[in-house]
């Protein structure tokens, strides 16, 4: 059953027709407005939402549960009110669906509200002008991509590039640093991912300052296209009621897109350009405008993107990179490489990153490590093709940097400690800015690469290797030098020198 209140007198309509999830139901008297509730089936287990009305004695809605049973003649019920979501301080440490439910088998909830999920968006008079820097632990983010409160950051890349295993590393990150609430809002994505991030945050001892609500892939569209209004509307009622902030993360943005757009086909609209719905605009609009930093609170959020087939031009992307005041993009080549986090450098942007709000000495740096990383990325044909020798000993030098600076870069995580071996890290802005001028400054020149490969701040490379150890041309990928040799056969020798080695780690 499905917790929606009712109102006393509510007018009933009878099913017209049933198309897969789009159902027509025929009121005689008044017709329920748009977003309005019905409820049909045995006990009112189908749940359908209003999205228009055909004339005056019909009505079009999507089903937000399966329709298996549905037949033409049976009664809906309008509830008298739209989709609504529990607030309250009971919800945290709970698990939710869309409709509101329980679904962790603890017991009933008390004590709770329960709010429309459609809002409008925060009056420009009640949003903060104040803009400052939300740290996250995590090198390369906060020094090149570094997160806005109150703002809005999103995580692009393709599929497997680690987009998940870097917001679950947020949330681990941030619930120690900063006071507030959690909310993990899972759309369309795999059970089995928010059992895992369930049982984690348990172990940590941070459930009793989260909510986590999912609207899983093998439910309706309806059902995905409402379960991050869902979970905006507890992060509001926390950031109004409360006046706390509140770290709302989303995975995955895309699968909301792509929800409205199986509405959007099921209604019979006309499609847009590579078949999105012709509303994607509005509708995407509609649930980022109304994540803000208010008066009251600041509701800041993290949301991983699905990148169809790596295209940054497809329509999704684009449109939610317009909502976004940091973007950071996942590469699949330095996912290949080993480097993880698979942050792109060059391709992740920030807002934030002006001399105005993270100071001189951090633009400054930052701008210098992309230039030497930029350079390296001109180089490489050429290496390529003439090798290391046929530069010049400028070129030589920025090679070296950068290449120490990719692996600087790179982070244990404590979200992957069970799979790496590697004891996770959190490193301070101050520790990470110092590491990188000093790189910049060639103190590690002589220092084999793998010293400062999958390292927190700069003084554990001191402890990983001692200076002068390697003073070869560099290694393709990290730690190779740690990999033995193949064993030769007689009947075939091996081409290249073992190209696993970019996956060891």
């Amino acid at each position: 059953m499905v917790g929606q209140e009712k109102e006393a007198a509510s007018p009933h309509g009878s099913i017209a027709s049933v198309r897969g999830s789009v159902v027509d139901i025929r009121f005689e008297g008044r017709l329920p407005p748009i977003f309005s509730v019905l409820r049909t089936g045995a006990d009112g287990r189908i749940v359908i939402e209003v999205l228009a009305q055909l004339d005056e004695r019909h009505v079009r809605g999507i089903a937000l549960t399966p329709t298996q049973g549905l037949a033409r003649g049976m009664m809906a019920e309008d509830i008298g009110g739209p989709l609504k979501a529990p607030v309250g301080h009971a919800i945290l440490s709970r698990i939710f669906d869309v409709f509101g439910n329980a679904i962790d088998r603890g017991p009933p909830l008390s004590d709770v509200q329960w709010r429309s999920v459609h809002h409008a968006p925060p009056a420009l008079a009640r949003r903060s002008t104040r803009s400052e820097v939300f740290e996250t632990g995590i090198k390369v983010i906060d020094v090149l991509a570094p997160l806005e409160r109150g703002g809005k950051a999103g995580l692009f890349g393709g599929a497997g590039v680690g987009k998940t295993v870097l917001l679950t590393e947020m949330i681990h990150n941030m619930i120690g640093r900063h006071e507030g609430v959690s909310i993990f809002c899972g759309i369309g994505e795999r059970c089995r991912e928010g059992e895992e991030l369930h049982e984690t945050m348990k172990k940590a001892g941070v459930l009793p300052n989260m909510v986590m609500v999912f609207g899983q892939m093998n439910e309706p569209p309806g059902a995905r296209f409402r379960v991050g209004h869902a979970a905006l509307t507890m992060a509001e009622y926390f950031r109004d009621d409360e006046h706390r902030d509140v770290l709302l993360l989303i995975d995955n943005i895309f699968r909301f897109i792509q929800a409205g757009m199986e509405v959007s086909g099921l209604m019979g609209q006309m499609p847009s350009r590579l078949g999105y719905q012709p509303t994607m605009g509005a509708e995407l609009a509609g649930l980022e405008e109304r994540i803000a930093n208010t008066d009251a609170g600041a509701i800041t959020s993290i949301q991983a993107v699905y990148v169809p087939a790596d295209d940054f031009t497809d329509p999704a992307a684009v449109h939610t990179f317009s909502h976004l005041s940091a973007s950071i993009v996942l590469s699949r080549a330095r996912a290949g490489e080993g480097l993880f986090p698979a942050i792109d450098p060059l391709q992740s942007r920030s807002r934030m990153a002006t001399p105005g709000i993270v100071g001189e000495r951090h633009y400054a740096l930052a701008q210098d490590l992309r230039r030497t990383l930029a350079q390296y990325a001109e180089l490489k044909d050429i290496i390529a093709m003439l090798g290391m020798e046929q530069l010049s000993p400028d070129d030589r030098k920025v090679v070296l940097r950068a290449r120490r600076l990719e692996r600087f870069l790179t982070q244990p995580f404590f979200t992957t400690e069970q799979f790496t071996g590697l004891k996770g890290t959190l490193v301070s802005l101050a520790d990470a800015l110092d590491g990188c001028e000093r790189i910049l400054n060639d103190e590690f020149r002589d220092y084999p690469e793998s010293a400062l490969y999958m390292i927190g701040a700069i003084g554990e490379a001191k402890g990983k290797a001692k200076p002068g150890t390697s003073k070869a041309s560099p290694n393709l990928y990290p730690k190779s030098a740690d990999v033995p040799p193949p064993k030769m056969t007689a009947q075939r020798q091996p081409v290249v020198e073992h190209a696993g080695a970019a996956h060891e780690s």
